[in-house]
């Protein structure tokens, strides 16, 4: 491992300017449980880490309104088990839940969780060509091993997924993430944090270089909504989707489906929001035909590779069976 120095971050601001100013090949640290990984790997080699985990973004607070604010350094295992979280937004609790491992989760933060990086193998190996590692050197996954790559918003130069499972929730839930940087505080909506890879696949977000996630934002949950992630992978245990939804319903009266909103993982670059098939749902009765048309009409923009062209129907199985089940509950609930 190269050597690096270490730097423990006393408060915000100087953590931005350490970044923005004076420390060209500085990096933040939260739990390091991706960085560290890529730091053995020789694909990250930063001569500064700025430990920004003592910062006091370690709380979860409820809002006035309704909504809950996150801390960047709130651990994945506290949120998963916060009692607020459990009760009105259990779509990411169980998407914290299916993301790696008890002893993981036991370090791994929040903001971590949102920048981590892809595991395209690619990627993580240093002998191998990469345009998210190295921008013009080529993406042998288009041709080579992308079982588990993206068939959705994809381009010639990366054909990576995102890893996150909590992101994928936050997606869903229309989150919001509280940034702060050299030019000040600003919000990103989610989605809106992670990039396409276009023609510049080594840019992961839309952060600014010293830009520093400070907290999450949930919206109010909707009384009468009901939400699940599901996740499908290779084994049961620590592994990343093959395709993974987070789904919330809610419905009418009558049955049909007043609002859905969905998020796909396993399928892009950045955690996917459905709008095609959520706007296809609306006013539809919550059955397995307006289901599989929905998401019909979500994967049609879908151009799959060689050889992962399973995932179009293994998404739209995966779509039918949750909503279904999410109907299933919502209907259970209002006594219908």
């Amino acid at each position: 491992m190269r050597p690096f120095a270490y730097e423990r971050a006393e408060e915000a601001a100087g953590a931005i300017a350490t970044l923005t100013d004076g420390a060209p090949g500085a990096m933040y640290l939260g739990g390091g449980t991706n960085l560290v990984d890529l730091m053995k790997l020789g694909v990250a080699a930063p001569d500064l880490l700025v430990d920004v985990s003592h910062l006091p973004h370690d709380r979860v607070e409820q809002l006035p309104d309704g909504g809950l604010r996150i801390g960047a350094a709130v651990l994945n295992s506290t949120l998963a088990a916060d009692r607020t979280v459990r009760e009105r937004y259990p779509v990411l609790s169980q998407a914290l839940l299916a993301g790696a491992s008890g002893q993981l989760r036991n370090l791994a933060t929040v903001g971590g969780n949102l920048l981590q990086r892809t595991r395209c193998a690619y990627f993580m190996d240093v002998s191998k060509p990469c345009n998210k590692r190295v921008p013009g050197s080529g993406c042998p996954a288009r041709e080579g091993d992308h079982r588990n790559h993206a068939i959705i918003g994809h381009s010639e130069a990366c054909v990576a997924t995102h890893p996150s499972d909590m992101a994928v929730a936050l997606v869903a839930l229309g989150a919001t993430v509280e940034v702060r940087g050299a030019a000040g505080a600003r919000t990103i909506p989610l989605p809106g944090l992670h990039r396409l890879p276009g023609d510049a696949p080594e840019r992961d977000t839309v952060l600014d270089p010293g830009d520093l996630i400070t907290a999450v934002v949930l919206p109010p949950s909707a009384p009468g909504a009901v939400s699940r992630y599901r996740k499908i992978r290779d084994r049961a245990s620590y592994a990343f989707a093959v395709v993974s939804i987070a789904a919330l319903l809610e419905l009418d009266e009558d049955g049909a489906v007043r609002e859905a909103r969905i998020a796909f993982g396993g399928l892009a670059h950045a955690p996917w929001r459905a709008l095609v098939a959520e706007e296809e749902l609306r006013g539809l009765p919550a059955t397995a035909e307006s289901f599989g048309r929905a998401a019909d009409a979500e994967l049609a923009q879908a151009r799959p590779l060689r050889d992962n062209g399973f995932k179009v129907p293994l998404a739209r199985n995966l779509t039918v069976r949750t909503l279904g089940e999410l109907a299933a509950q919502a209907e259970r609930r209002s006594g219908r």
